[in-house]
């Protein structure tokens, strides 16, 4: 059985009369047809248009799920409720329920789950949303398996891969991933994202690197020939997803770690190629 139990993860539940509006008007992704099952990216943005906190968001019952890293929680609620101005929208963090995932949909052995599909990448399996009673004999270590997969997939994360207000939505590729609604108004650092978008701006852009030596750290910088293309987030098995400036990158092939040549390659949903920009213009 493949279920494992994602101790770094929690949930922060978004309620009321008033929660799609709030949600819509200050978070990055498109709410409006968001189903029940569905797992989508979402940011919020600092006004200069930084990555602050992401995670998936769900629809369920009428209320929104956030699935988060559990040290991003407090910022996360704190400053939605700050946008929250007369808005009748209850936020709140669920401490009685627990994140399980599943590369291969196995189900939980005990409870009604609210079950997840993460639409980033089949990869990245299903993930339920269980009451901590019902947790049964799901494995603990989740979270290496989890971060091969996401890996593999050429998804970035927060805190593993890099730190609150460091980066912008299309560094992540979150364009690419329906993480990005460029059709609704206005959001907190819409103006930012919108301007990248039309522009064609983004030179950064995820990238999965093979080879890495043993003790490779977040942050260290990759190289072709004497020149930095970008750095590498965290490792798992040798590969890292990096952030990689593509207009320096003309042979993946010739991409070097620490002395050591590496290998790269894009990830399966990357709209953009080596060479040039970071997507269509």
């Amino acid at each position: 059985m493949a279920l494992y139990q994602m101790m770094s993860r929690a949930l922060v539940r978004i309620s009321g009369e008033d929660a799609k509006k709030l949600c819509n008007d200050t978070l990055t992704c498109r709410f409006e047809g968001l189903g029940a099952g569905t797992g989508r990216w979402f940011a919020l943005l600092s006004p200069q248009g930084k990555v602050l906190v992401e995670g998936l968001v769900s629809l369920e019952d009428g209320a929104y799920w956030f699935d988060l890293d559990a040290g991003l929680v407090a910022d996360f609620i704190k400053r939605m409720k700050m946008y929250r101005l007369r808005a009748k929208a209850d936020i709140v963090e669920v401490e009685d329920r627990a994140v399980l995932w599943s590369p291969d949909e196995d189900l939980p052995p005990r409870g009604m789950p609210i079950a997840v599909r993460d639409e980033r990448s089949p990869a990245l399996g299903i993930r339920y949303i269980v009451d901590r009673a019902d947790i049964g004999e799901a494995a603990r270590g989740g979270e290496e398996a989890y971060a091969t997969a996401r890996i593999g997939a050429g998804i970035m994360a927060l805190g593993p891969d890099f730190a609150a207000n460091e980066m912008f939505p299309h560094d992540l590729g979150m364009d690419f991933l329906s993480g990005l609604d460029f059709k609704k108004g206005c959001y907190i650092g819409q103006e930012v994202v919108s301007r990248m978008q039309h522009r064609g701006t983004a030179r950064r852009r995820p990238v999965i690197v093979a080879g890495l030596p043993d003790g490779a750290a977040p942050g260290a910088p990759l190289l072709v020939g004497e020149r930095e293309i970008g750095t590498i987030g965290a490792m798992q098995s040798g590969h890292a997803v990096a952030l990689v400036r593509l207009d320096r990158v003309s042979d993946p092939h010739a991409a070097s770690f620490a002395g050591l040549p590496v290998d790269l390659r894009l990830p399966a949903w990357a709209g953009y190629g080596f060479g040039g920009a970071g997507g269509e213009e």
